[in-house]
């Protein structure tokens, strides 16, 4: 299982696993799109790297899909996967591979409006990696 849903208040949260760090970040990322879009349906055949910092592993998962938030929010492009090539504590980088928006084919399910601290959460442990993230939709 590579994510899934957890009941939260008022947002949408998700609960990613990985077997490591790269893995469940790169999860986190195909969760978020896939409450966005149908991910499956992508094609991800456009490509751009990507780099961004944090303080410790909850704020770089933050600022990591803060970044791909962006992409679709800001740019209008729809991520299929993300391939984590360089991955610390504090530094990420990775190859997106993405779809730009097309209304004709593209299903938008839900609008994500923010990544949130609410009880984010980053840890290794002994099945893998996982992480808990809230959205503000």
């Amino acid at each position: 299982m590579k994510y899934r849903l957890i009941d939260h208040t008022a947002d949408f949260g998700v609960q990613v696993f990985g077997s490591d760090a790269k893995e469940v970040f790169s999860n986190a990322a195909l969760a978020m799109f896939d409450l966005i879009t149908k991910v499956g349906s992508l094609k991800g055949l456009n490509s751009m790297d990507v780099s961004i910092s944090g303080e410790d592993w909850p704020d770089l998962m933050i600022n990591w899909l803060r970044e791909l938030l962006f992409l679709w929010n800001g740019k209008e492009l729809l991520v299929k996967r993300a391939d984590i090539t360089i991955l610390s504590e504090n530094n990420l980088s990775a190859k997106v591979f993405f779809d730009p928006y097309d209304p004709d084919h593209h299903v938008i399910k839900i609008e994500v409006k923010a990544v949130t601290y609410h009880q984010i959460q980053v840890k290794s442990g002994p099945s893998g990696w996982e992480a808990r993230v809230i959205f503000d939709v």
